[in-house]
């Protein structure tokens, strides 16, 4: 398999995963509407920034301890069910507070661009789910000649972009209704659907074996 050959299948297998609903377009979705696009497109390009990083230590090896070590694995994927569950109780939490009444002020938690950054990428390299699928499958993608590093994150980086062209079809979809989402009800009701969303994601990956 020739370079281009590769980045040719491995776009097919991520374009499904893309699409698939999941906690990154739940996160997406919420922040977009009750925070704005700003805030928002700073998730995207955190998950994104994670699903880099991921790709460029799959291609270098490191990420092999996933596998190898069944104790890095449960470190990682009990530090992911705990910031789950934590983000998820902090948007339950906020949406009993009467203050969120006011739809036109951002919660705490969706205030700053570097916040949601930073949520967005955790919540994707805390995930040894990903590492996981790249693991598995990154391997499969690696034509001879091509240092492992350089290919690790050009493939990543497929991935990354369809990731973002996804991103900009949920925030310009959002961006037409937010006005009706952003009521009070609407909005209170919202943060308690993604915080149970968030929370579920969290506890199947604690029941989730490796």
């Amino acid at each position: 398999m020739d370079i281009y050959g590769a980045i040719a299948s491995f776009a097919v297998i991520v374009a499904f995963l893309t699409l698939t609903p999941g906690l990154d377009t739940a996160l997406i979705l919420r922040t977009s509407l009750l925070a704005g696009r700003r805030p928002a497109w700073a998730v995207a390009l955190g998950i994104q920034a994670g699903t880099l990083l991921w790709g460029l230590v799959t291609a270098t090896g490191l990420s092999a301890l996933l596998t190898a070590s069944q104790v890095a694995y449960e470190v990682l994927r009990w530090a992911g069910v705990a910031y789950l569950i934590w983000m998820g109780g902090r948007m339950l939490w906020h949406s009993r507070d009467s203050r969120a009444d006011d739809a036109a002020q951002p919660g705490p938690a969706d205030a700053g661009w570097g916040a949601a950054f930073r949520r967005g990428l955790l919540t994707n390299l805390l995930n040894p789910k990903v590492g996981a699928f790249y693991v598995a499958v990154l391997p499969q993608f690696m034509p001879e000649g091509v240092p492992h590093a350089v290919m690790g994150v050009l493939l990543a980086g497929v991935h990354g972009c369809q990731g973002l062209v996804w991103s900009a079809v949920l925030i310009g979809f959002t961006g037409m209704v937010r006005g009706w989402l952003r009521r009070p009800v609407v909005k209170r009701a919202l943060d308690r659907l993604t915080g149970l969303v968030v929370i579920g994601f969290g506890l199947r990956l604690a029941v989730q074996q490796p």
